[in-house]
């Protein structure tokens, strides 16, 4: 038996459930002087056509940060990409995750502190230049290229 005929009263409650998130600014209570600048740094982005600048939210875990990453998405109308600095454990993944970003897209990366040095030393290029450098093989046969990367938004 389906859950739906036992409880019909349930029926819709999942989508209830999804729309709890805050979307937009408006919607997410509280720290009205970082909305207000989120707010002037986000139509700033849009005036000038640019992704925004990336942005580093700090405050103890459960407070919002997730939050505000798709609210920056939302108010921006662009896709957002969300990983974590545990689960991108080689710069390979991180590669797989970068290009595959659009232009302007958000990428939110919760427990950024947690990422590992080699995996930062390739965000480093990426958030700055919009390049990728990826090494190819090993010892004295290894060779790196470079790859483009749509401008993107990072999160963390």
């Amino acid at each position: 038996m389906s859950k739906e005929w036992l409880y019909p009263e349930e029926r819709g409650l999942e989508k209830n459930f999804r729309t709890l998130r805050p979307q937009t600014l408006n919607e997410f209570v509280g720290q009205e002087k970082i909305k207000e600048r989120l707010r002037i740094y986000i139509q700033a982005a849009k005036e000038r056509g640019e992704p925004l600048d990336h942005v580093l939210l700090l405050s103890p875990p459960g407070l919002g940060k997730t939050t505000l990453a798709h609210i920056i998405a939302n108010e921006l109308g662009v896709r957002i990409q969300i990983s974590s600095g545990p689960a991108i454990e080689r710069p390979g993944d991180l590669a797989a995750i970068l290009t595959h970003l659009k232009r302007g897209d958000v990428f939110f990366i919760d427990e950024i502190h947690r990422l590992r040095r080699q995996v930062e030393e390739v965000l480093y290029p990426a958030m700055e230049e919009w390049k990728l450098d990826i090494v190819l093989g090993e010892g004295p046969h290894a060779r790196s290229i470079r790859l483009d990367l749509a401008p993107f938004t990072l999160i963390g």
